[in-house]
């Protein structure tokens, strides 16, 4: 097994894991009273992250040389994704979830930037492609990745408007 099908397939695991986790949170948010903005987009996220992996696979030499620079860059923006879920715990979830009356959390990297698990998604994308030399992959789901954010931000922001203070 080469270097790319490992780490696609570990990448693929961390997603399915997260997606549990996600789950667990939308159901226990929901359970206290959280509303859910945007449902009818979220299937356009997991198309996108799913065909991304499977445009990586299907469009890249499985001998490809890795770039160890990129695919450690890729590394460090995990630990960021782990710092972003850590830091929301419970309120952590690839859904817009927001219950009312419930602070926004202003600590770790939201001390700083109002979407940090955006920002990490966004050089994912771009970096997994890259550390494989492939750029094709790298610029379109890049593209459609920074589409599909811009409203998804939009819809977010207007949910969490009552909750910002």
């Amino acid at each position: 097994m080469t270097a790319l099908y490992i780490i696609i397939v570990l990448v693929a695991l961390q997603r399915l894991a997260e997606l549990w986790l996600a789950a667990r949170n939308t159901r226990l948010l929901k359970a206290q009273g959280g509303i859910e903005t945007g449902a009818r987009h979220y299937p356009l996220f997991i198309l996108l992250h799913a065909s991304w992996l499977l445009a990586i696979l299907l469009t890249t030499p499985a001998d490809a040389p890795v770039n160890w620079w990129i695919l450690s860059a890729f590394v460090i923006l995990q630990l960021g994704r782990l710092w972003v879920i850590v830091t929301l715990g419970c309120f952590w979830t690839t859904r817009i979830i927001s219950v009312p009356g419930v602070p926004l959390i202003k600590k770790g990297l939201y001390r700083f930037v109002s979407h940090p698990n955006y920002i990490i998604v966004t050089g994912e994308i771009a970096l997994l492609p890259l550390a494989f030399g492939n750029w094709p992959v790298a610029v379109v789901w890049s593209v459609l990745n920074a589409l599909l954010l811009a409203w998804r931000i939009h819809v977010e922001d207007i949910a969490l408007a009552g909750r910002r203070l």
